[in-house]
C-alpha cells in the first residue's frame, strides 16, 4: 500500500517536510513544507523554477515540479520534526529528462529488462575543517601517516558519532567510521543496497553530514583536492549485479571468485572510463585527485591508470573478494545519481558486447605503472573528460542524449569560468617573458 504522507506526518510528530531535488552539479535543492499541505504536494509537487539551479533550463520554460518518492521519507535526525523526502522533477507532465534521479531510474529500467539489479556500497570520505574551509578543524592532526589514527579519530568522537548514531537510527546499517588517510579526513561506510536506494542515502549522508559538522561549528567538505599535499576524497563504489537473490558476479570456479558476466561489466567500465571521468570526477578540482603526485603520507590511493587488479588499491578498479568489484575512481564531488549511472550503463555494455576487460594486472601502479605501455591514462583535466564523454555513443544512448547534452554544456561552462581566471602562478612563471 502507498505510503500517505499527512498520515505519516501524523504517525511521526512531523511539522514540515523537505521535498528535495539534486541537480546536475550534485547540489541539492529544496521547499519546506508544511505537514498541511502536504497532500497536494504528495500529488503535484514542489514546484520550482529550474532556470534557478544548476539545470538546463531557461527562464522562458514552465515551473518544474519535484514529486517526492514517499518511500524515502527520512526523518532528520537532528530534527526530529521533519521529514526530508527524494523527489524526481517533473515539466509539462513528464520527467524531466536531464534529472539526475531519473537518469539513473532509466538506466536501471534498462538492466531490468535484461533481468538485472544493481547493488552497491558506497565509501564517502570528507574532511573537517574550519568554518570558511582554509585549514583542517583538528590543530593537534599533524601526522605524516594519519590513516587510522585513533587520537585523531577519538577528538572528533562527538561528531563521528552523531553521524553514525544516525545511520543507525534510520536502519542503514553502519558498520565502521575512521581517519582516513588525509589530516582532517574521515570515511564512514553502511550497507550495500539497491543503486537507487544506495544514491538516495548518498545524498541524503551529504547534506546530514555538513548539517551535523555545522552544529558543532565546523565544516564537512566533500571537495576533491582541498589540500594539495594530502590525499584527496575519494567515493569508491563496491559493485554487484543480481538476479533476486542471485549474485550474478559471483563464481566459484572464475579467476578470483568473478564470473564471466562480472567480468565484462569490468571491461564495459574499462572501455568507458574516459568519458566515466566526466561524470564520476565532475570538477576542476577533481583532477588535482587522480595523476596526482604523491602526498605526504607516500601514496595518492588514487588511480592514474585504466586498470584492474585483485585486491590491489593502485588500480582503477579493484576486486577485493568474490561477487563484488569496487570502482575507485569517482570523487567526493560525484553526483549520487550519476555516479550509479554511469557505472551501470557502463557495465551493461560490457555485458551486451561480452568485451574483455584485458589482462589483470598485480604490480604496484604508482611504482611500476611506467611499465605498463598499453593501458589507457586517465584524462589530465574536465575538458579532456567532457570531450570523451561527448564523443561517446554507447553512455549518450544509454544516459540520454537529452542528458548528455545538458550536463556537457553546463560543464563547458564551469570550464570556461575557470580557464578565464588569472592566477597567481601564472603571474609568477610569465610576468617577465
Amino acid at each position: 500500500m502507498a505510503t500517505v504522507l499527512a498520515e505519516k506526518a501524523k504517525e511521526l510528530g512531523l511539522k514540515y517536510f523537505l521535498i528535495s531535488y539534486t541537480d546536475l552539479f550534485g547540489s541539492q535543492r529544496a521547499k519546506l513544507v508544511p505537514a498541511s499541505a502536504i497532500a497536494g504536494m504528495q500529488k503535484n509537487g514542489a514546484g520550482f523554477a529550474g532556470f534557478a539551479t544548476w539545470l538546463d533550463l531557461s527562464p522562458a520554460d514552465p515551473d518544474m515540479f519535484a514529486i517526492p518518492d514517499p518511500e524515502t521519507l527520512t526523518v532528520l535526525p537532528w530534527k526530529k520534526d521533519v521529514g526530508w523526502l527524494a523527489s524526481d522533477i517533473w515539466m509539462a507532465g513528464k520527467p524531466v529528462a536531464q534529472g539526475p534521479r531519473v537518469v539513473l531510474k532509466n538506466v536501471m529500467a534498462q538492466a531490468a529488462e535484461l533481468g538485472l539489479q544493481m547493488k552497491s556500497g558506497v565509501e564517502c570520505e570528507f574532511f573537517l575543517t574550519n568554518a570558511d574551509g582554509t585549514a583542517i578543524a583538528d590543530e593537534l592532526d599533524t601526522g605524516s601517516k594519519p590513516c587510522y589514527d585513533a587520537g585523531a579519530l577519538m577528538r572528533r568522537y562527538d561528531v563521528i558519532t552523531e553521524l553514525c548514531d544516525a545511520m543507525l537510527d534510520l536502519g542503514w546499517n553502519p558498520y565502521q567510521n575512521d581517519h582516513e588517510d588525509a589530516n582532517g579526513q574521515f570515511e564512514m561506510n553502511w550497507h550495500y543496497d539497491d543503486a537507487l536506494l544506495t544514491a538516495d542515502r548518498h545524498v541524503f549522508f551529504k547534506f546530514m553530514a555538513k548539517s551535523i559538522a555545522e552544529k558543532h561549528g565546523l565544516r564537512a567538505t566533500f571537495m576533491p583536492k582541498p589540500f594539495l599535499g594530502l590525499t584527496g576524497s575519494g567515493c569508491h563504489s563496491h559493485v554487484s549485479l543480481w538476479n533476486g537473490e542471485t549474485n550474478l558476479f559471483e563464481d566459484e570456479a572464475g579467476e578470483l571468485g568473478v564470473s564471466q558476466l562480472g567480468y565484462h561489466f569490468i571491461g564495459g567500465t574499462i572501455k568507458h572510463a574516459d568519458a566515466l571521468a566526466a561524470v564520476l570526477n565532475p570538477t576542476v578540482n577533481s583532477y588535482k585527485r587522480i595523476n596526482a603526485p604523491r602526498t605526504t603520507s607516500g601514496a595518492t590511493w588514487a588511480p592514474n591508470t585504466v586498470t584492474y587488479s585483485g585486491n590491489n588499491r593502485t588500480h582503477m578498479v579493484r576486486i577485493p573478494e568474490p561477487g563484488r568489484f569496487e570502482m575507485r575512481l569517482a570523487d567526493g564531488a560525484v553526483n549520487p545519481y550519476l555516479l550509479q549511472a554511469g557505472i551501470l550503463a557502463a557495465g551493461l555494455d560490457g555485458i551486451k558486447n561480452k568485451i574483455d576487460p584485458g589482462k589483470r594486472l598485480d604490480i604496484n601502479m604508482y611504482t611500476e605503472g611506467h611499465k605498463v605501455t598499453d593501458a589507457k591514462r586517465l584524462p589530465l583535466n574536465l575538458l579532456d573528460a567532457l570531450r570523451a564523454f561527448e564523443a561517446n555513443d554507447t553512455l549518450k544512448a544509454s544516459l540520454g542524449e537529452s542528458f548528455v547534452k545538458s550536463y556537457a554544456k553546463l560543464k563547458h561552462g564551469e570550464w570556461n569560468e575557470y580557464a578565464a581566471h588569472l592566477t597567481d602562478w601564472e603571474r609568477k612563471a610569465t610576468l617577465d617573458c
